[in-house]
């Protein structure tokens, strides 16, 4: 069962994809998708850049908040391929980079 997006995890989906606005995410309707970062790694990001162009929108705190769900189990970081190292880079410079080292360890990799 996915999980149920707050107001919070709403508007970060929306500032990461403002093309998104209302027609995939509404507090009415619900959501579409089960998480916030592998929608818009493959289907709103065109490249890997445009990807933590995206991130970069985001507040530390907005970012600290998706590295809490992903450590949680609730928020794929898996499976965002090469957009993880972009995610990974965001995290370092916005928030520290001994909390992307959890997210590194948390997912096996580099």
């Amino acid at each position: 069962m996915p999980r149920e997006f707050t107001e919070k995890d709403i508007e970060i989906f929306n500032k990461l994809a403002p093309e998104a606005r209302g027609k995939f995410i509404s507090r009415e309707a619900g959501h579409q998708f089960p998480f916030i970062l592998r929608p818009i790694s493959h289907k709103f990001a065109e490249s890997s850049e445009d990807f933590r162009e995206r991130l970069e929108r985001l507040s530390p705190e907005e970012i600290d908040y998706l590295v809490d769900l992903a450590l949680e189990g609730k928020e794929d970081v898996q499976s965002l391929e090469e957009d993880l190292e972009e995610l990974v880079a965001v995290v370092t410079e916005k928030v520290s980079p001994e909390r992307a080292k959890q997210l590194k360890d948390f997912v096996g990799i580099f």
